[in-house]
């Protein structure tokens, strides 16, 4: 049979995102309506253009969302339940949609309230009703209440910490190390008019005298509560040279879930995560190597998680991911500029929709203060549940 691909046959033509804050004052559908409607204006389309949808995750319905969009012409829904991976899962399913015909112009979103009404909720606060509920999580926390919460294991932080205790006794990954992509991603936020920590400048020092949340984590080590969401438009390469913007082509796509899926504690290998299965197939769509990426936006739920992707991805060799971080490396100027809106850490936590944004932006070259020069190929990752995976490379 003829190897089937999906290089080049889609792409990205229209971007939106709404304020970053941790009171937002609005429901969850608001936020991810705001957003659908600014990147369907940004493509230079109208909502009826729209006949595909793919939310990140089921915060509210597909009916609800094409109904208030108004779309008259649904021809494809599905969600995506991955988690903090399900952004970039996205891109897949709409890539897919168009290269097939299924679909003409599909819609990307995600967001939440991830301060004002999940974090509330969750510390038993009374919520604004419309803040929305919380968020659904996957089949998987059924796993977490028989093997994990009995031991009092219960959130992400708990989740992730063993495997990053692991690679700093097998591998002497360092605090401060983890405290290099905290830094690099605070001080991109400084560029970012829309990042929550814009005008809170970090030094390593802050990130060393920050109060510890679960061992090795520290405050700083963890990811923003935000409430706010974006959103992208696909559709098929062929009428993306007709839209308003430059295209941005998804070179390759892929998702990967590591073994078993379902707990961390049981794996034979705890650095084998989705990205190692995902990142080599992306790779061989795409028809390039990691030395051809010029910018990475990676999911940066945790400092640690965005050293274990770089290993995984093929950046560096297992194990030599701390060092790899060192040195503004990862900083922009450096030899792999990553985060350069401030990713999760430092600009936005709305399950790393914003990264696939600022990879777009920085290949339109719209990227203002955070631009990175010359910039032809750039990679976006997530991260969701128990280290499930998702990739796209997308070119100019």
């Amino acid at each position: 049979m003829e190897k089937v691909t999906l290089r080049d046959k889609a792409a990205i033509v229209g971007i939106g995102e709404t304020e970053y804050s941790k009171n937002s004052g609005m429901s969850h559908r608001a936020l991810l309506l705001q957003a659908a409607a600014r990147a369907i204006e940004d493509a230079g389309l109208s909502p009826k253009d729209i006949d595909g949808v793919v939310p990140a995750m089921n915060l509210i319905s597909f009916e609800d969302l094409a109904v208030n969009l108004g779309t008259e012409d649904l021809k494809y829904a599905v969600f995506p339940n991955m988690g903090g991976a399900s952004s970039v899962a996205t891109l897949s399913s709409a890539a897919m949609a168009v290269a097939c015909g299924i679909a003409t112009n599909v819609l990307c979103v995600a967001g939440w309230n991830g301060y004002s009404a999940l974090r509330l909720s969750t510390l038993g606060k009374a919520a604004d009703a419309a803040a929305g509920s919380p968020i659904p999580m996957s089949s998987m926390i059924s796993k977490l209440r028989d093997f994990e919460m009995p031991y009092g294991v219960f959130v992400p932080a708990q989740w992730y910490a063993p495997m990053a205790m692991r690679h700093m006794h097998e591998y002497g990954t360092t605090s401060r190390q983890m405290g290099a992509v905290a830094v690099a991603c605070r001080k991109h936020a400084q560029l970012n008019d829309k990042a929550i920590m814009r005008g809170k400048p970090m030094a390593i020092e802050d990130h060393q005298n920050s109060r510890m949340i679960v061992t090795p984590f520290r405050l700083f080590d963890c990811s923003l509560e935000t409430d706010g969401a974006a959103a992208a438009v696909v559709t098929s390469a062929d009428r993306a040279a007709d839209m308003r913007h430059r295209p941005v082509y998804i070179m390759g796509v892929a998702e990967g879930h590591p073994v078993p899926a379902d707990q961390i504690a049981g794996r034979r290998d705890m650095f084998q995560i989705g990205l190692s299965f995902a990142a080599p197939r992306a790779f061989a769509m795409a028809g390039i190597t990691p030395k051809d990426i010029d910018v990475a936006e990676i999911y940066d739920c945790f400092t640690w998680s965005v050293i274990c992707q770089l290993e995984a991805i093929g950046f560096c060799k297992r194990g030599e991911g701390g060092p790899f971080v060192e040195g503004g490396r990862i900083e922009l100027g450096g030899e792999l500029p990553i985060n350069t809106h401030g990713g999760l850490l430092s600009q936005a936590h709305i399950l790393g929709m914003n990264h696939v944004v600022e990879a777009v932006r920085q290949l339109r070259g719209d990227a203002g203060e955070a631009q990175v020069k010359d910039v032809e190929i750039s990679l976006v990752t997530g991260w969701g549940d128990l280290a499930d995976g998702s990739i796209a490379i997308l070119r100019r």
